[in-house]
């Protein structure tokens, strides 16, 4: 019984042997496929220059450029939802292209440091699942090491196999969320790409 309980445990944890992850990264804090970049350019997305002074000034402009950019900057709202917001906000302002550029900044700001935060959330996560697979490499070892002594401590290897079963269980829900993790930096940067080119059209 415990020789056909050793061996069904080595098929179970047969997913485990070699790499930890899909592909040799070079990077131990970014699994995902997609290339890492950790900054974004406003200036590869906004054409216009826009005045430092308007950034730091109060008033009506900046309430309401503030506002607007609140709403483009949620994620869970379509951008598709906000066309007319943006259409009477470029209205309003004559299509100024400062006034504009002021609401694309007050975004770029708000989803690039939202954008920074995932980019370190993804690379503790990696280090994270890099521990807990030498963990689980760890009492492999424990557990045959223990089953080819002469006299194996059977409480011992039992507590190990339920230690690395679990684990294993724990390792594989988390990896069934990298491929969200993973897309979500690039996601957040075609959303301001979209919301550059809906803020532009409004541009005279």
């Amino acid at each position: 019984m415990r020789k056909i309980k050793r061996a069904l445990l080595a098929v179970t944890m047969s997913g485990l042997t070699g790499p930890i992850w899909a592909a040799d990264f070079s990077d131990p804090t970014w699994p995902c496929i997609q290339r890492k970049v950790e900054t974004l350019s406003l200036g590869l997305m906004w054409a216009h220059e826009v005045d430092p002074s308007l950034r730091a000034a109060d008033g009506e402009l900046a309430t309401d450029a503030a506002s607007l950019a609140d709403l483009l900057a949620l994620r869970r709202v379509e951008l598709s939802d906000l066309e007319d917001d943006v259409a009477a906000f470029g209205a309003k302002y004559d299509g100024n292209a400062q006034s504009l550029g002021l609401v694309f900044e007050l975004v770029f700001d708000r989803l690039s440091k939202r954008r920074g935060r995932i980019i370190g959330g993804i690379g503790e996560f990696s280090l994270s699942q890099i521990a807990l697979a030498e963990q689980i490499d760890a009492n492999r070892l424990a557990f045959d090491t223990e089953m080819a002594a002469a006299a194996p401590d059977f409480d011992k290897v039992d507590a190990l196999e339920e230690k690395i079963d679990w684990d294993q269980v724990i390792y594989s829900d988390r990896q069934r969320s990298i491929t969200y993790l993973c897309e979500t930096p690039q996601l957040i940067e075609k959303r301001l790409f979209a919301i550059a080119q809906m803020l532009s059209y409004q541009v005279e």
